[in-house]
């Protein structure tokens, strides 16, 4: 099989990305959203607050938030808040990430490899960048449908401060989500912890 052959079967495999649906809904709040999306308007979002942080290659970060997801073709979408998804996650993601990326050709398939493993130990600046974006889109998509995913679950705003933990690092980010937090809050759309 050619390079443009594997890649051509990457390109159709990674369609699939578009029927995983993830449990947040879209902003209008009509349907949930795929993977397809979440990972598109990641990389939008990576485009546009790219002039709040510093020291990012804001090529890797679009590549990474592209990628980060295509494990759940095999692995499936796991909530943030599903405590025993969350226990094999990373060995089913590893698979599945062993599986897929080796569809390409080696060096384009290690390239991406090392980019999803790069978002997923954070600990580069473009990983941190990648990372603080993949909990805020979810977080503005919850507060856009009004918390209907954050009713349905019953999520507490202690839940969403610990998944929310990361974006700290980026002062006007973090001051925008407190401050609709506290109106999620108001609303009804968190659960308050003190009475759970």
């Amino acid at each position: 099989m050619t390079d443009i052959d594997k890649q051509l079967q990457f390109i159709i495999e990674i369609d699939k990305v578009k029927n995983i649906f993830r449990r947040n809904y879209i902003a209008d709040g009509s349907r949930n959203e795929n993977v397809a999306e979440h990972s598109w308007h990641l990389a939008a979002m990576a485009i546009i607050l790219e002039p709040h942080v510093e020291k990012v290659n804001i090529l890797k970060v679009i590549k990474m938030v592209i990628i980060h997801d295509i494990v759940e073709i095999d692995a499936g979408d796991t909530y943030i808040h599903d405590k025993e998804g969350l226990k094999d996650k990373k060995q089913r993601e590893e698979q599945a990430a062993k599986r897929i990326f080796s569809m390409l050709p080696e060096d384009q398939g290690k390239e991406l490899r090392d980019l999803w493993h790069e978002f997923e130990t954070g600990e580069s600046n473009n990983a941190q960048f990648a990372n603080v974006l993949d909990r805020l889109h979810p977080f503005l998509m919850h507060i856009e449908s009004k918390g209907k995913a954050w009713i349905e679950n019953n999520i507490s705003v202690k839940q969403v401060y610990e998944v929310m933990s990361s974006v700290e690092k980026f002062p006007r980010l973090w001051e925008y989500l407190t401050q609709k937090i506290s109106i999620a809050c108001e609303k009804g759309w968190l659960q308050n912890d003190e009475k759970i």
